[in-house]
This record gives C-alpha cells, structure tokens and sequence, in this order.
C-alpha cells in the first residue's frame, strides 16, 4: 500500500473504531483474573465459572449474526449503543449477583451479548465499507491490533483495581467504561448503503446473501475451521492464571503472560494485516495454525518455567488474533460488503462455539480428572484440523453477473 492510500483512510472512523475494539475486547480477555478470588468468595466451583464464560461466548457467536444483520440495515451506531447497555448491566450483574443464575445471565449472557454487538464483525464491516479493497486488509489488522491492546491494556488494569478496591468493584468500574462505546460509535452510524458496493450487491436480499454464502464450499470450510480458532484463545484466556498457579507459577506471571500476549497480538495482527494483503491468506491461515499446535505442543513437553510461559505467551500473542484479518478479508473477497455484517458474524458464530466447548471442557474437565491436559492436547489435534480445512479455500470472489458500481 503506497503513501497516498494511507493517507487517503477515513481516520476518523478508523481511530473511533479501534477505540471501541479496545473497551469491547478487553475486560471480556480479562475475566480469568475474576475466577479465583470470585469463587472463593462465592464457595462456587470451577465448572460454574467456566459454565458462565462458555455461555458469553456463545452468546457473543448467537449476537453476532443478528447484529451485523442490524447494523447492515439499521447502521452502526445504534448497534454500538445497544453494547454499552448490554455489556455493562451483565458486568453490574456479574460483580453484585450472589448466585450463579446472576453470574450466568449478567456475566455470561448479557456480556456476551454486549461484546456481540460491538465486536469485529461490526466494526470490520463499517471499515470495508469505507475504503478500497486493497485498502480491506491493512486497515482490518489495525482493528484487531486494537483489540489485542484491550487485552493489553486490561490485563494489568484488571488486575489493579483487583487488588486495589476487590473484585466485584473492578467489575463496575469496567461496566462505567463501556458508557464510551455510544460516543466513539458516532463515526461508524452509517449502514451498509452509504458504502462502496456494486448494483448486484445491493439488490441481494440478507436470506439471498445467506443461500448462497452456505452453499459456498469456500465459505463452510472457513466456517469450519474458525471454530479451532475459538476454541484455543477462549480457553486460554479462561483458564490460564488458574492453569499458572496449578503449576506452581507464581500469579504475577498470569498477569505478565495475558499482557504479554495482548501485547505480541498488537503486533502479530498488524503483521496479518500486511501478509493477507500481499500473499494468499487461505495459506497463511493454515500457517497459523499448525504454528499454535506446535507452540502448545513444545510449552507442554518442554519444563515449564517462568522463562517457558513468557516464551509461550509472546509466541501465542504473535499468533492469538492472526487469524481476523485474513478471515474476514476472505469474506469480503468472496461476497464484498453488502451483508458483511451478517456474514462476517456467521463466521464469529461458529468461532464463538468453539469458545463455548473449550471454556466449558476447560472447567468440567478440570474437575473431573484435575487437570487441564486433556483440553490442551485436543487443541493441539485441532489445530492441525484446521490447517488441512483452510488449504483447499479458494480467494476468489462468487461469480455474479457484471455490474456497474452504484452511484
């Protein structure tokens, strides 16, 4: 991408947009900080903790359809203020509720809708829609930068206002935060017919553009394999300060290792940004993820050490969100921006599942054999599934009748 291109970007909407990728993402990366002291103030077990992330992310992958959908019709910025009030009622409810119904509804549920309806596929969505598709990519990586800086940013702050005022006033602090995300959203109000599209997109119905995105082999084997995707980060993100001090590490890496990871994912999404912009991102998809089993596989088998976790943070960090900006940017190429929302989300869905499995698995798991091992080893396995389902997708747009852009 030359000079003049990057000039030419809608900052504006691009800075707002990464600002709300930052406070979407980050407390939801930081809840592992809230399962110990949490349950050991509550008495609950680990299975509940875990029950109530896996329901926040298959809520966040159940919104994400139906709110880019909205957000296609409807625009951006009423899909934005919807977040701030889903997403801080579920974390007021999460810090204040004294059973664990309060802790599944307010901070399963409802954060997860609250992230659904602020999340990538929004904001990625109101990006495509505004610059050149050889501009998709670079400025796709900027926002998944920007949400790997909230897990930067809010692993330390998390673990803060933790120690400073305790747990359950951390979480409402974090909720006053998300009374941002209407006023940043303002930018992004506009919906899918004030972008650059073609006649043939626009005339597409959203049951039309769903037909023929699932009957597209392309589409079902990224769908597929985004679900490993998930499934590694969320039970990472979960059940890592646990997993840390069940190894005998002392806590404050579990900070360091969730900041270094936010922070290397800064970079590594960046970086994906400018491969999937130059080489073939099916390809490099499957790069990523051979590259995650291996780096579990070594931190594994190889004397874990504070040393270890460090390397196996910034390694992973590299890799954690990688995955975004070529996946979304396939979406774009295959179907353009019409109902990226949408479409996009589906993909998150399907994402979003594989979270729900390895949250859940992590805690039952866990309790059922005392370990976390096994849900390691399976993504490992799956892992290397993924790879071999993203090499056969085709970068190339679904053949439609030849259009003029619309004026």
């Amino acid at each position: 991408m030359t000079s003049a291109s990057r000039s030419s970007l809608p900052w504006l909407i691009i800075i707002a947009g990464c600002l709300i990728a930052l406070l979407s993402f980050g407390p939801r990366s930081a809840m592992g900080f809230f399962q110990l002291p949490m349950l050991a103030d509550r008495g609950w077990d680990r299975t509940t903790f875990g029950l109530a992330m896996a329901l926040q992310n298959l809520a966040w992958g159940l919104g994400q359809p139906f709110f880019g959908a909205l957000a296609d019709k409807y625009g951006s910025w009423r899909v934005l203020a919807m977040s701030a009030v889903l997403y801080g009622s579920g974390l007021t409810m999460m810090a204040i509720g004294p059973t664990p119904i309060w802790l599944h509804v307010g901070g399963g549920i409802l954060v997860g809708l609250g992230v659904a309806s602020a999340s990538f596929s929004i904001i990625l969505a109101a990006f495509a829609r505004n610059v050149a598709p050889e501009q998709r990519s670079f400025v796709f990586g900027i926002a998944t930068a920007a949400g790997s800086a909230g897990m930067f940013v809010f692993a330390p702050l998390s673990q803060g206002l933790i120690d400073a005022f305790g747990w359950s006033e951390a979480l409402l602090w974090m909720a006053g935060l998300m009374l941002l995300i209407p006023l940043l959203g303002i930018p992004l109000r506009g919906n899918s017919a004030s972008g650059r599209q073609q006649v043939a997109e626009m005339s597409q119905t959203a049951l039309e553009a769903l037909r023929e995105a699932l009957g597209h082999r392309s589409y079902v084997l990224l769908i597929t394999g985004f679900f490993v995707c998930g499934f590694q980060v969320a039970f990472i993100t979960a059940h890592f300060p646990a997993y840390l001090r069940d190894i005998g590490i002392d806590a404050s890496y579990a900070v360091t290792s969730l900041a270094l990871i936010g922070f290397f994912n800064i970079i590594g999404s960046l970086a994906s940004g400018v491969i999937g912009q130059r080489y073939s991102k099916p390809i490099f998809l499957a790069f990523i993820y051979v590259a995650r089993s291996v780096a579990v596989t070594l931190f594994l088998i190889l004397p874990q050490t504070p040393s270890s976790v460090v390397v196996f943070a910034i390694v992973m960090g590299l890799l954690w969100l990688s995955t975004v900006p070529p996946t979304n940017g396939l979406v774009a190429i295959m179907f353009g921006t019409r109902h990226l929302g949408m479409l996009g989300g589906i993909v998150f869905l399907n994402h979003q599942i594989g979270s729900f499995l390895g949250v859940w698995l992590g805690g039952y798991l866990y309790d059922r054999f005392g370990t976390y091992d096994p849900v390691w080893w399976l993504g490992v396995a799956l892992g290397l599934v993924a790879a071999l389902v993203h090499w056969p997708i085709r970068e190339s747009a679904v053949p439609r009748p030849a259009t003029t852009p619309a004026e």
